[in-house]
């Protein structure tokens, strides 16, 4: 086909998608122009929020308060909700999945356009409004509400609020340009969506920095492992096993969210990385930057494990009264080098550390029932803290090492028996 004929084909299915007057409003309105050629740009959706209503703003819309409703796949989280208003910064507020059940989101527009996917339209210059949301609105002078769906192309359903406080709201004009901008804003935010949803879903399932790798797109084969120090961090509840054959199925789910959230709560707050859930047993990692880090990474490392016997003991009281079973562990901390990166079959990977010291470390753990010890330290671990916060706890055999191993208690640890 000559090249003239071809250019002239594109040119008539063009006219037929695109009819002269739209195609001279995208190219013609600097916003439409700023929403197709720029707003892609922004990954963080906090300054695309504020850089979408500062663009209606000076596009002459009169925007007071712009509010982007953002839902994504959390086990702990429904969403986030991004508000921005004139002359303040965005606020971002994560939203609990109890949310529904709040009478304020239930009575809420918001929940409308979940519900309905259908755009809701108040004068509020017009109407005195029964939702607390709009009540409060009004009193800070808005005029004006509409509230829009975003549909995703998965039919997921976003929302988008715009509220007016100029005298006679929001114009024809104003809306007319506001819906069609609202596909362009649907596709860039569906972007972030997806993005935020996988990095969610990678802290909750591999862990942050795992995750953090993962995205970036540093995955490993199956050989070839980067090599790592790290504080390891393994430990293991007590009588598990009876009491897994003994307690209700619901009882024996409660015991470990309950040891696992403080266990889990401990190494997050003190900057460590949980890797696996393993039955009843944990591991975690403490990864040191540098050799000049290495104390500093033991000292965090016996924080978290002083804030999990502090943690567990607390839960026991609650579990007590409750005449419910009580949280029993062993802990063992060591430091030493270890693979990580993917282990598994091709088709299934674990991103996780392997080696000696980690091998090390579930023997230590062990050792924690036969000698009655909650926490126990290797000789490596304990040599990076200070003197006065460890105590010997002799030398013991460990399966398959030849040697009887130097091992220490944390003196400041109460133990969770």
């Amino acid at each position: 086909m000559r090249a003239g004929v071809f250019r002239a084909r594109v040119a008539v299915c063009y006219n037929l998608a695109m009819d002269d007057d739209i195609a001279a409003r995208v190219y013609s309105d600097p916003l439409a122009r700023w929403f197709v050629t720029e707003a892609y740009k922004i990954a963080d959706t906090a300054e695309l929020v504020e850089a979408a209503a500062t663009h209606l703003v000076a596009a002459g819309i009169p925007v007071y308060r712009l509010a982007y409703f953002q839902l994504f796949l959390h086990p702990e989280l429904l969403g986030k909700s991004y508000a921005w208003r004139r002359d303040q910064k965005v606020l971002v507020s994560p939203a609990p999945h109890t949310l529904k059940t709040e009478a304020r989101y239930r009575d809420s527009p918001i929940a409308l356009v979940f519900e309905k996917k259908r755009t809701i339209r108040v004068r509020l210059d017009a109407v005195e409004p029964q939702v607390p949301v709009l009540q409060e609105l009004k009193a800070d002078g808005v005029t004006d509400y509409v509230a829009l769906p975003l549909i995703f192309s998965n039919g997921q359903i976003h929302a988008l609020s715009i509220a007016s406080d100029k005298a006679g709201g929001f114009s024809l004009n104003d809306l007319d340009r506001m819906f069609q901008l609202q596909f362009a804003f649907t596709r860039i935010v569906e972007v972030h969506t997806l993005r935020d949803t996988a990095e969610y879903l990678l802290d909750a399932y591999v862990g942050h920095a795992a995750g953090r790798l993962i995205l970036s797109g540093n995955i490993q084969r199956r050989l070839g492992q980067p090599t790592i120090e790290a504080v390891i961090w393994y430990c293991d509840l007590r009588g598990f096993t009876r009491a897994s054959d003994t307690m209700p199925r619901d009882a024996v789910i409660a015991l470990l969210n309950d040891y696992f959230g403080e266990m889990g709560a401990a190494v997050a707050a003190a900057g460590g990385e949980i890797l696996k859930f393993m039955g009843d047993a944990m591991l975690a990692i403490f990864p040191i930057d540098s050799p000049e880090a290495r104390r500093e990474t033991a000292a965090r490392a016996a924080q978290a494990a002083r804030a999990a016997t502090r943690g567990v003991a607390a839960v026991n009281q609650g579990r007590m009264e409750k005449n419910e079973r009580p949280i029993r562990f062993g802990l063992a901390l060591h430091i030493g080098e270890v693979m990580f990166g993917n282990i598994g079959a091709s088709a299934r990977l674990d991103f996780t550390v392997i080696g000696p010291a980690v091998n090390h470390a579930a023997r230590l753990e062990k050792l924690c029932s036969a000698i009655n010890q909650p926490i126990i330290l290797s000789a490596a671990l304990a040599a990076l803290l200070p003197a006065a916060e460890v105590a010997s706890l002799g030398a013991h055999a460990l399966k398959d090492i030849d040697e009887k191993q130097a091992v220490y208690a944390l003196t400041t640890a109460q133990a969770a028996a």
